[in-house]
């Protein structure tokens, strides 16, 4: 998220760090909550709209918000949403992204706080990678045509009592609010929140088959040696890319795909 959006999530993330140093131990409940909110968002376009309009004045906006979260919402939530109303959005969309960011780190700090957040990093990067091969799994933990309790039963069976709860919360988020993207995404962008806190890098890279540990590892080596930092590296696959990696670090993307080269011999040949 750049731009004005990028701005507005920036300073609602230096608010929530604020009211999370004084939530002692209701993080997790806070985050809650904050989901609850992005889930009316995603539910009413009307509710986005009215919240994000730039033409309508601040204070409107926030009262819009306090009469939607009046019953039910920890004042400090609705503070926090109301200032977020008040500030400027680049697409109405990125209100609910940008909520669903503070969301997600609200329910990490549980871990941060009980000193799990590594813990909760190595496990949400071992589902990604056992789910590398199993395609039923990820297919049936990302079909927005099933029922969610259905798949947050797959979660539950997958992963109950063999988790740290932070990790058990987000993975039941991921596949319970997909939000037009896969399970697998969801936990990636996860990473990305993890990976900022504990000040790392995501390299995020697409291959067509199953990359083995000593590919993994020779990869990791090799990036952590070009960014000077330690990268922490999710795989996903796509046999659509055929061949080769597609690797992205934050603005930087590197695209040696078959498909890439294909798509620029196409654009070559038409002149």
């Amino acid at each position: 998220m750049r731009g004005t959006s990028g701005a507005s999530l920036a300073a609602a993330v230096g608010r929530l760090d604020q009211v999370l140093g004084a939530a002692g131990d209701g993080a997790m409940a806070l985050g809650e909550q904050l989901f609850a909110v992005v889930d009316a968002l995603d539910s009413s376009a009307a509710l986005r709209r009215a919240l994000t309009d730039p033409s309508l004045p601040a204070a409107s906006k926030q009262a819009v918000t306090a009469r939607v979260l009046a019953s039910g919402f920890d004042p400090r939530v609705v503070d926090l949403v109301s200032s977020m109303a008040a500030a400027r959005w680049s697409a109405d969309k990125d209100l609910p992204d940008a909520i669903e960011r503070l969301a997600v780190s609200a329910t990490l700090t549980d871990a941060a706080q009980r000193g799990t957040l590594e813990s909760v990093e190595d496990e949400v990067f071992r589902i990604t990678r056992a789910l590398q091969g199993q395609r039923e799994a990820r297919r049936a933990l990302s079909d927005p045509a099933s029922k969610p309790e259905r798949r947050i039963a797959l979660v539950d069976a997958l992963l109950a009592d063999k988790t740290d709860p932070v990790t058990l919360a987000i993975a039941r988020r991921a596949t319970t609010a997909l939000r037009g993207r896969r399970f697998v995404a969801a936990l990636i962008d996860v990473g990305h929140v993890i990976a900022e806190r504990r000040e790392r890098l995501v390299a995020t890279v697409t291959s067509a088959v199953e990359l083995t540990e000593a590919q993994s590892a020779r990869l990791n080596s090799l990036l952590e040696q070009a960014y000077g930092r330690q990268v922490q590296v999710y795989v996903t696959q796509d046999p659509a890319v055929v061949g080769g990696l597609r690797i992205q670090i934050g603005a930087d993307v590197v695209d040696n795909t078959v498909l890439s080269r294909l798509a620029d011999a196409r654009r070559r040949l038409a002149g």
